[in-house]
């Protein structure tokens, strides 16, 4: 029997899953990882309904909820918090840990208003420090995309702020009734030949020169030295074209939360 820890990001878009092995405890490497999974955030969702998809889920990678010893979660969407709770207590019998006000992270935090600050904001940090170092720029590619900055002696001290790639297309598409959706894949060329290919051009281009101007600012404060790790589901899609980014991550957030739990227990 292998006693596992559940831990589950809740974005605005997409909720990221991820098991592990307890007896790997809070090492900083992967290799407690037994597995993972990505569904779309829906706050309407029923406790029994999410129950119904993580037995699925559990049954299709030959692991047993029963043996989940621990949970912990990182939730941007209030109604989720509730529906994860009852979860934890109905079908897991366990207390879990939420990622807010209270919880320790073993990071100081220097921001005006912590409680305002985003639990998976400050759990990207921690995974960031922890993993690559300080000073850190962690650029997470969500709904919004969040750059989050780690001093050299692993304190928070703050980031930007800007709109999502995907929730700007979808500006763009509802607002301009002749642009079609498109894939967001690497065009020909940065000249667009097409519409198709001038948005794509615009899009992947635009916003990977917006990441190296904001890590060139950052690197103006924090030193050149500073590590860049991109996160978030369309990292992948924005780091091949990006300059500034050293590493992608694309479980940053859900290492970040294991780190917390072991913190915390």
């Amino acid at each position: 029997m292998t006693s596992t820890l559940l831990t589950i990001d809740v974005g605005n878009s997409d909720t990221s899953i991820a098991v592990y092995d307890m007896d790997a405890g809070s090492t900083t490497s992967d290799d407690g990882l037994l597995e993972h999974w990505r569904i779309g955030t829906h706050s309407d969702r029923t406790t029994d309904e999410f129950a119904s998809i993580m037995s699925s889920f559990f049954d299709l990678a030959e692991l047993r909820l029963s043996d989940v010893r621990g949970m912990i979660f990182a939730s941007g969407v209030p109604r989720a918090k509730a529906s994860l709770r009852d979860f934890a207590d109905r079908y897991l019998d366990v207390t879990p840990i939420a990622i807010g006000p209270g919880i320790k992270t073993g990071m100081a935090i220097e921001y005006d208003n912590p409680p305002e600050l985003g639990a998976d904001r400050i759990v990207n940090a921690v995974a960031a420090y922890e993993l690559y170092g300080g000073p850190a720029i962690v650029v997470d590619f969500g709904t919004g995309t969040n750059y989050d900055i780690v001093s050299e002696r692993g304190s928070f001290m703050g980031g930007a702020i800007a709109p999502g790639i995907e929730i700007s297309l979808d500006a763009l598409f509802d607002n301009a009734s002749a642009l079609a959706s498109i894939e967001l894949v690497e065009p020909r060329s940065v000249i667009g030949k097409s519409t198709s290919e001038a948005l794509q051009s615009g899009t992947l281009y635009g916003y990977a020169a917006s990441v190296d101007g904001m890590v060139d600012r950052y690197r103006q404060e924090l030193g050149e030295e500073t590590v860049v790790v991109a996160t978030g589901g369309l990292a992948d899609v924005i780091a091949p074209v990006a300059s500034r980014i050293d590493h992608v991550d694309g479980f940053l957030t859900l290492h970040g939360l294991r780190l917390v739990y072991f913190r915390n227990v």
